[in-house]
């Protein structure tokens, strides 16, 4: 929380123009923002980290602020989503990587259950494979753990709002990583999955039953049936339903 950041790579609300100078997205002040879509009043958070040591120094710093308020705590995924349904906050601030593997489920989770509640990911991760899997999940914004204290508030108070916030230099990569090239990598939206579990999943996406699936990939039903029970216990879900919702916010069986 210490580490210092040049001052060129402040965080600042995203606009859909193109900066030329710099080949980015300009950046905006919150105070070039319409009024109707600033932070006016007190703006509750859930903090899920797995180390207490990143959970105190931000709810430190989010509590001097005295707009913003911390009511609740997480170190696992389980107790984030306890927490967000308990507390029902306007931002949760979480590091995916906590808790592995399922902490990558925590943000298609909360946006199924409160799409009311934005989600900020705080992460360390600075690979394109992190921060493709978290904004497809549905994440409002991504920053990284060596942001200083006005980035992290601003994050909040962006996401809180409704804005979309991100670090400069993934705004600089941003196209290629969500809408890849031919000469480019996509990077799938839930790694834990196999590639036969992933053909699976888009034809649930689709809306497809098991016996249509089966006949597409020319499998046994038995086969499918079983892939469908792993595919739901890899995404934390708990029926179809679920699954279908999950998936087609990450952007599938839209084809």
């Amino acid at each position: 929380m210490n580490q210092k950041t040049d001052t060129t790579r402040l965080l600042w609300p995203l606009s859909s123009h193109t900066d030329t100078r710099r080949g980015c997205v300009p950046l905006h002040s919150e105070e070039e923002l319409p009024a109707a879509r600033r932070v006016s009043t007190s703006v509750t958070v859930v903090l899920a980290d797995g180390q207490p040591a990143i959970r105190h120094g931000v709810r430190s710093v989010l509590e001097r602020s005295g707009g913003i308020s911390v009511v609740g705590e997480a170190s696992t995924a389980e107790e984030a989503i306890a927490a967000i349904g308990r507390h029902r906050p306007r931002v949760l601030m979480v590091d995916p990587s906590m808790d592995p593997p399922s902490g990558m489920h925590v943000v298609p989770e909360v946006r199924r259950q409160w799409p009311e509640t934005g989600i900020l990911v705080f992460s360390a991760a600075d690979d394109d494979r992190s921060i493709t899997s978290a904004l497809q999940a549905g994440a409002r914004g991504y920053l990284f753990k060596r942001a200083e204290a006005d980035q992290i508030l601003r994050g909040i108070q962006a996401v809180a709002a409704g804005e979309a916030i991100i670090d400069k230099s993934i705004a600089c990569r941003l196209g290629a990583l969500m809408c890849p090239t031919s000469g480019q990598q996509y990077y799938y939206p839930f790694p834990q999955l196999t590639d036969r579990e992933r053909d699976v999943l888009e034809r649930i996406a689709a809306g497809k039953s098991n016996t249509a699936i089966a006949r597409e990939l020319v499998l046994a039903s038995k086969t499918v049936s079983n892939r469908v029970s792993v595919i739901f216990g890899k995404l934390g879900v708990a029926d179809r339903a679920q699954a279908i919702v999950m998936a087609r916010d990450a952007g599938l069986g839209h084809g």
